[in-house]
Parts: structure tokens; sequence; C-alpha cells
């Protein structure tokens, strides 16, 4: 059992932790700060092994059970927030395969790239909003903004709902403990059941109204799903690419040779994307999987039943797979997983690379000599062990000229 993970000090620099445990082995049994027990794959090859596995699934009935008996054993509060329940994020086959079927069709890259025009403006939008000579917090004012806009809007959230969406997603995130995670919990439960309902009273033209009609569509979608699907995606929909967001931008202002040949060479920014991903990994830990039966995993037996989370932040900066991993490489052949791997691939992946592309597009070429206001030290690292990034990242846009 090891005590590396979930410190103080893992969440301000993970890797250490992350590398020692990689060099010990493929895996490592931990417990989480709600007391559960869970099993941490470490190293590539094995996290790709066990994202695709059918004996490690994700059926929410049956996790539920085995997370709240272990919760319950340990002394730990057995209930579990409601992104547990009714998504296909929890699902398998073939409950998962019809809910992605549902969805898939809007988040082909094509139908993304059809937004390109709208993410265009609003990233220019909240850079012309931004002071350019004064400190102003990149991720309040930028990175969070840019991606819950635009997962809103796609959804048909009305502005009035999207602050407290914010904080309640935060919250599930685990930014404020276990306790307001339960309470965000229902809350935005509440929230979007009343949404639903207003959409299916008068239905417009956006994600959730054509969900809603899906699910008055004979047996496609129940009310259940409809629910965990409308959770999913507005909760998925921008923590990630939010933490993409001030991630990049604060690993360009410490790495200022790479910086420099993008604002030189702009049409790298996709390609450095995908590098970034795999070093920032926006997400840390995959949602739990459970074993339905015993699992070797490199010289180690799970047993079944137990909680398995992958790694994303130690799988992407594995050495036996990618060379001086710690290093930023735009030349770099892909092999990332900060997109999970298997059926459950992240299906808004091309969205939140075309977010992530416009942003650094647009912040590179109008403020190419942006600068931190905080020693790199003094940055705070989120809180939460789902999902990575900065709480806020201080800089003055434009600075005076030497």
């Amino acid at each position: 059992m090891t005590d590396a993970l979930f410190s103080p000090a893992y969440l301000r620099d993970p890797h250490p932790a992350l590398r020692a445990l990689r060099e010990d082995g493929p895996v490592h049994r931990a417990v989480l700060p709600t007391r559960l027990p869970v099993w941490v794959v470490v190293d590539h090859e094995a996290a790709k092994a066990v994202l695709a596995d059918e004996r490690v699934a994700k059926d929410h009935r049956r996790l539920g059970e085995i997370m709240s008996a272990k919760l319950e054993a340990a002394g730990g509060d057995p209930r579990l927030s409601a992104l547990y329940r009714g998504n296909m994020l929890v699902m398998d086959p073939p409950d998962h395969t019809r809910l992605r079927k549902l969805l898939a069709k809007d988040f082909t890259g094509r139908r993304v790239e059809q937004l390109r025009p709208r993410v265009e403006r609003l990233t220019a939008d909240l850079l012309d909003a931004m002071p350019s000579d004064v400190e102003v917090d990149l991720v309040e004012h930028f990175a969070f903004p840019l991606p819950m806009t635009v997962i809103c809007e796609l959804l048909g959230v009305p502005e009035s709902g999207r602050a407290p969406m914010r904080t309640w997603s935060q919250h599930l995130m685990g930014e404020a403990g276990a306790a307001a995670a339960l309470t965000a919990s229902g809350e935005i439960t509440s929230y979007l059941t009343e949404l639903i309902a207003a959409k299916r009273a008068d239905p417009g033209d956006d994600l959730l109204s054509a969900l809603t009609r899906a699910s008055d569509d004979g047996d496609r979608l129940t009310e259940a799903e409809l629910l965990g699907t409308c959770l999913l995606l507005v909760v998925a929909g921008h923590e990630t690419t939010a933490g993409l967001i001030g991630s990049a931008a604060e690993w360009l202002l410490r790495d200022e040779r790479t910086r420099a040949r993008l604002v030189e060479d702009p049409d790298l920014i996709p390609r450095a994307v995908d590098e970034l991903l795999r070093l920032t990994s926006p997400v840390s830990l995959t949602t739990a999987r459970f074993t339905k039966a015993p699992v070797r995993v490199g010289g180690t037996t799970i047993p079944e039943g137990e909680v398995v989370l992958v790694s994303l932040p130690a799988a992407n900066r594995d050495p036996a797979r990618f060379a001086d991993p710690d290093t930023f490489d735009a030349d770099r052949p892909t092999g990332h997983l900060a997109f999970g791997h298997g059926l459950h691939f992240c299906i808004g992946a091309p969205l939140a690379r075309l977010e992530g592309e416009i942003a650094l597009r647009h912040l590179l070429a109008r403020f190419p000599r942006y600068t931190g206001t905080v020693p790199a030290d003094d940055l705070q690292p989120r809180r939460s062990l789902t999902v990575t990034g900065w709480r806020a990242l201080p800089v003055v846009l434009d600075p005076a000229r030497p």
C-alpha cells in the first residue's frame, strides 16, 4: 500500500511520486482521501491494456455497490455523487453503445469544425475584455469562461445558470471536499431536472432539446440517462479544456523557447496542443472501474471486485513509451492517453482540441510577451484528484518593452 499518492506534495507536483511508483511496478494499492481503497495503474503499456480490458468494467450499478461497500467498511461516507449514475462514462455495452451513438454525430471532427467561427469570436471577445497592462487572472477570465460558454451554448444552458454551474462542477471535482461534492451533486441535479422540463415544454435549437426529444422517442434515452448525459456533458465539457488552456499557458510562461517557436510558426499549434495534452494531462485519474474477474497487471494480480484507477499523467510521461518524457517536443509522434483509450475514449476530444488550438493561437498572436506576475512555486494547483490545472494564473498580457 503506497502513501506517496494524494498528499499535498502530490497535488503540488505529482510527477516525482508517479516516477518512483512507475519504477517500482505498473500498479499499486492506495487509499483515496475519502477512504476508498483503490488500485492505481501508472505505466503506459499497462494503462492501455487496462483501459481496453472488458474484465475491468464500468457498470454503474455494480460499481456503486462495490464503492459504497468499501467506503462503509473503511468508515467513510458511502454516498456517491450523481456522476456515478446514468451516464455513458459509467456504463458498459450495450447501454454505453446506445448512448454514445446518440451523441457521436454531434462531436465528429466535421461537426465540431462548424463551431470554429463561434469559438474564434468568443476567444477574441474574452481577450478584448481583459486589461493588457495590469495583472489579470488568465484562468478566471480566459481558460474557464471559454469552454464553459461553448458547452453551455451548445447544450442550451442559459447565462443565468452558468456561474452556479461552474461552482457545482468544481465541487463535484473535489475542490471543496466530499461533503461539498455531495451537496453540489444534489443542487446541479435539481437545476438540470428543471432545465430538462423547460426544454421539453419549449424546445430550442440546442443539444439538450434534441436529447429531450430523443428521450421521448421510444426507449432510446430514459429520463435518468437524459439527466446523467446532460450532467456529464456540462461538467466534462468544460473542466478538462479549462485545465488544458490554463496549464498550456503556464507551460509556455516557463518554456520561452517553445513559445517563441509557436509565435513564429502558428501552424505548429495543433501539434503543440497534443504535446501539451500529454505533458499536462488535464484528467489526472480516470473515473473508477471495477474488476469483474482477477486481472493480471505486470507481476501483480488485482482480485475480483476491486476498484481500479489509471493515472494518465503517469502513463503520459512513461519513458518506456516517450523519449525524454518531461520535455516538450512538437515533433513527437502522438500516442498519449490524455483522452483515454478504448470504448471510453473521450467523445469530446475534437472539441477540446479545437478550443485549445484557438485559445493558444489567439493568445500568442495577440499577446506573445505575456508575463507571469508571481513565482512559479507560488502558483496554487487545483485541489482535485480528478482534473489538473491551476486555481489562478496571474499575468500581465502586454508588459512594457524594456
